[in-house]
């Protein structure tokens, strides 16, 4: 388990893009299992949609995202630094089953299916209760810079 304050020594996310509040389970090269607290106070509810708040679903593949990197960084024994970024490489079949509103919790799940050359391939998911919320492939890679 990870709470918020390990989680932001494993992450170079903060207010507001951060979107993992705490780590539920994780097996470093193998999964995580993670959490993301859905709350009205969340910036882009004022826009989307006012009438009908839902989590946009480019946020709820970030949030998958961000939680891949956590296993990313464990399985690797490292740490973000000022030097690297961990980019998107690849979004591949993503499918958005349920709307995500305020007040749910999305269990967020990354399992490592490859990695190679800093190149990370992942099977993710993420559920609200026993629900799929969405489900996408997303490849994810770390990069140096001067």
């Amino acid at each position: 388990m990870m709470d918020i304050h390990q989680i932001l020594k494993k992450l170079p996310h903060r207010y507001p893009i951060l979107l993992v509040d705490r780590v539920l389970e994780l097996e470093k090269g193998k999964r995580i299992k993670a959490l993301k607290n859905v709350t009205i106070n969340e910036h882009f509810f004022l826009g989307h949609f006012p009438n009908r708040p839902v989590m946009p679903g480019v946020l709820m593949i970030e949030a998958l995202a961000q939680a891949a990197a956590i296993l990313s960084f464990e399985t690797l024994g490292s740490v973000p630094d000022d030097k690297s970024v961990y980019y998107f490489g690849g979004i591949d079949a993503a499918r958005f089953k349920r709307p995500v509103e305020p007040g749910d919790q999305l269990i967020l799940e990354a399992t490592l299916d490859r990695m190679k050359s800093g190149v990370f391939k992942f099977s993710t998911r993420a559920l609200v209760g026993d629900e799929l919320a969405v489900e996408a492939q997303l490849i994810c890679t770390v990069r140096s810079f001067a």
